[in-house]
């Protein structure tokens, strides 16, 4: 009895020993990393009680007073936020490889078949041959031209039942959302299985759309488990439970599409994919690309296509009209350029959006204030680094505040206010290379789709405005329009916008 009791004091009085050395020498190396200024984080949780339901917002508060570069905690994990063109630009382009991975989160481990979609992939093999994917097929130019006819078709179809809806309040994003899924499903899919008119349906048009919007919602919520893991198994918020639910509808909707794909594609020699999920199935039929494309990638990728072209451009869109209700004299010069260079004859077209600059400016200053990803999505470092004389050890989780970069005084003048003009003339674009605005993002990480999304969002917003005068319901006042938004992955209006709408073109141009 003797002999084993001592070596278990002996073994405790070691371990105790060399937790104490390992926690000074921690210690000592903290001290020794020249780390960003920031709030003095709490024992386990760190800064999570400086968060409030608009992380975006708190995070913007805290780097006015601690600078463009600051060090956070959230539970276990340090994370260092960049709110300026110069921190956006070290992070996203100079340093860019080393803040090409993403941490590991519930959502996707949970919602995105163990992180084997685009967005939450780590950086590696798998992760570059998925961007190759969507730049060489998925996305390329020839292959969204080829599907303009898609684009054009479901825009008039939103444009007719628009028309049908005058004179009566409407709700502007459900319009917006479904001409948004319509396209993405046609593009995507080879047809609109959530329209109602599939008798095989498995999922309904209003589930559908539930399914993507808490799709968007659990991948941005501050989900306490991914910051103090030993806390996970407890889901204290119930998002886990609520990932895990969602994950089975998605996959039995997901099955339901790769199945009838296959059975479509079976003993056809030379089959000529018709649609994207028909290109994700050849590839992963392919037996030279570097890593095999299994099934639930291939589910993984659909799902990511459907959620990244559905949200972005119905959210922009709403708040760009919500803007305009509220300055009208913007709503006038911007009808102004449309019957001037379209007429009153005839709708949008995607080739048009070149020659409609005010249109474009409408659209950039939306994506500047209302920025879809306010933080981007978690950039994490995958190796130690030494920004603008501040250490950043490896493993830390890196978020780029566009949100703030977007009201930055010094880059531009006004910044509260929703002023279209301050792009005419200037050089600025959206393809990740003009750091002052970046809405979908930059760098490797870029989002693949961003070419789609914007003729999207320019082409709904042009044909809006061009068809029909917008204004608000009889007892509401544009003071009283609410303009604050709900935090997630994309942060659209909180109150969603009701509006009334009347046609101001000839009859004759509704006759889609």
């Amino acid at each position: 009895m003797e002999g084993p009791t001592w070596v278990s004091y002996a073994a405790v009085w070691l371990a105790t020993v060399a937790l104490v050395l390992l926690s000074r020498r921690l210690r000592l190396r903290r001290r020794k990393l020249n780390l960003p200024p920031g709030p003095k984080p709490w024992p386990i949780i760190g800064n999570l009680n400086l968060m409030g339901p608009l992380p975006h917002r708190s995070i913007h508060e805290l780097s006015q007073k601690y600078g463009p570069i600051m060090q956070l905690r959230f539970g276990s994990f340090p994370v260092v936020v960049g709110s300026s063109v110069e921190m956006a630009k070290a992070f996203l382009k100079t340093h860019d490889v080393t803040f090409a991975s993403r941490p590991k989160t519930a959502a996707g481990k949970y919602t995105t078949y163990n992180y084997s979609d685009i967005t939450w992939s780590p950086y590696g093999p798998y992760w570059r041959q998925a961007r190759k994917m969507c730049l060489m097929e998925l996305f390329s130019a020839r292959r969204l031209d080829s599907y303009e006819y898609i684009r054009r078709e479901e825009m008039n179809a939103m444009l007719k039942g628009l028309f049908e809806s005058t004179k009566k309040p409407i709700l502007l994003k459900d319009h917006l959302s479904t001409v948004s899924l319509n396209v993405i499903s046609r593009m995507v899919l080879g047809k609109k299985y959530t329209d109602g008119s599939d008798p095989n349906a498995i999922v309904s048009p209003e589930e559908f759309k539930k399914m993507i919007d808490e799709l968007f919602l659990l991948s941005g919520v501050l989900n306490i488990g991914d910051s103090i893991p030993w806390l996970d198994f407890l889901d204290l918020q119930g998002y886990v439970k609520r990932m895990k639910a969602l994950s089975k509808k998605l996959d039995r909707f997901l099955e339901h599409v790769l199945d009838e794909h296959n059975e479509r594609r079976k003993g056809v020699k030379d089959y000529v994919a018709k649609d994207m999920v028909d290109v994700l199935l050849q590839l992963a039929d392919d037996p030279n690309l570097d890593v095999k494309l299994e099934r639930h990638g291939v589910k993984a990728f659909t799902q990511d296509l459907i959620a990244g072209g559905t949200e972005s451009s119905a959210v922009t869109v709403e708040w760009a009209i919500s803007e305009l209700l509220r300055k009208p004299e913007i709503f006038k010069k911007a009808t102004e350029e449309l019957d001037r260079v379209i007429g009153r004859d005839r709708w949008v077209e995607e080739k048009d959006i070149v020659n409609l600059p005010y249109i474009d400016a409408i659209a950039k200053e939306t994506m500047r204030l209302h920025p879809v990803a306010p933080m981007l999505v978690p950039r994490f470092s995958i190796e130690d680094i030494n920004i603008s004389g501040y250490d950043i050890p490896k493993g830390t989780r890196v978020l780029v505040n566009v949100w703030t970069i977007g009201r930055d005084p010094n880059l531009w003048e006004k910044p509260n206010e929703f002023i279209p003009e301050r792009f005419i003339g200037k050089d600025i674009d959206v393809k990740g290379q003009d750091f002052e605005l970046l809405p979908f993002g930059s760098g490797r990480r870029m989002c693949p789709g961003y070419s789609l999304g914007l003729k999207v969002i320019q082409s709904s917003l042009a044909n809006v405005l061009h068809g029909f005068t917008w204004n608000l319901p009889p007892d509401m006042k544009k003071e009283d329009l609410d303009m604050n938004e709900i935090f997630g992955l994309s942060t659209p209006k909180k109150i969603p916008l009701v509006a009334i709408i009347e046609p101001r073109l000839p009859p004759h141009v509704y006759a889609l």
